[in-house]
């Protein structure tokens, strides 16, 4: 990633300001309406679509979104900036929605750094006017998918020791006391992914006075050299249902580890088919492996 993703409130409002972009609000409808950035279109589907990674999954997604996307005025001539409400509050919503906007080959997509909090703080003006932007025909190109892995390429990622498998998700999670953050038993097992290493996603950011914020280049590659991650390392993350993962790829990609993948289908995917193995037990200890791979 050449170009930085993160902008400032200040950068939003310049662009805004010029016309060429549109702003996207992923919180949920209740709070959108309550207070949201002008000209903001809210898309929570962003951050509650359980998506599963078959081919017809893959393909009710790329649907669903190029229409949502397009009926938000989205062109490909836009500039389109994805916020939350701050980086750790929305479990990484704001970053599932860069990935979904790359994965379908959007051209131009930042993330507001800092949320809705951030502008906020910085005093920039707030409004309970509900956009109305003219449809468009949102462009689709297949080639930029690659940001995404598939369950096939996951089964072939976790069979490859030269690919490191981050685990992002909350403790609980990693150490199998928990399935989802949607409750304990919402999936079938508790676990993680087998060879899977862990930094929970809270770790790439740190507390700032307008706000939880990305930890800076060199402090993210320090965390992430202590699972072994290099900016040449071959990374596939995964967490839950992806929201998580994104907000860690944002980070390791802005910090310069280009070779980084998302699982989109993640836990909620790879749990529920009892014939992949997983990993139980503390990770400390002697992991005990479950299932065969298909």
């Amino acid at each position: 990633m050449s170009e930085k993703v993160l902008i400032t409130p200040t950068d939003v409002s310049n662009l805004t300001n010029s016309g060429a972009c549109v702003l996207i609000d992923t919180r949920d409808p209740a709070v959108y309406a309550v207070g949201h950035l002008p000209g903001a279109v809210n898309i929570h589907d962003i951050f509650t679509y359980l998506a599963t990674s078959t081919p017809e999954g893959v393909e009710a997604m790329r649907h669903q979104f190029a229409a949502i996307f397009g009926a938000a005025g989205l062109s490909g001539k836009e500039t389109a900036i994805v916020y939350e409400q701050s980086m750790n509050s929305g479990f990484g919503q704001s970053c599932r929605g860069y990935v979904l906007l790359n994965y379908l080959g959007y051209p131009k997509v930042k993330i507001l750094h800092g949320g809705y909090a951030a502008w906020t703080a910085a005093g920039l003006p707030i409004t309970t006017e509900v956009a109305a932007p003219p449809q468009a025909t949102f462009p689709i190109n297949p080639s930029a998918a690659s940001i995404l892995v598939d369950l096939q390429t996951m089964k072939t990622v976790v069979a490859d020791p030269n690919t490191v498998k981050l685990d992002t998700r909350d403790v609980d999670e990693w150490i199998a006391e928990s399935s989802s953050p949607y409750g304990k038993d919402f999936c079938p097992r508790k676990g993680r992914i087998p060879g899977a290493v862990w930094i929970e996603w809270y770790r790439m950011m740190k507390p700032t006075p307008t706000g939880p914020m990305f930890k800076s280049h060199d402090e993210i590659l320090a965390e992430c050299a202590s699972v072994g991650i290099t900016q040449k390392t071959p990374v596939v993350l995964y967490c839950f249902k992806g929201a998580r993962a994104s907000n860690t790829l944002v980070a390791l990609k802005e910090a310069g580890v280009d070779n980084a993948r998302l699982y989109f289908g993640s836990w909620n995917e790879w749990s529920r088919d009892l014939s992949l193995p997983i990993e139980t037990g503390l990770p400390f200890q002697t992991p005990v492996t479950h299932g065969v791979a298909a």
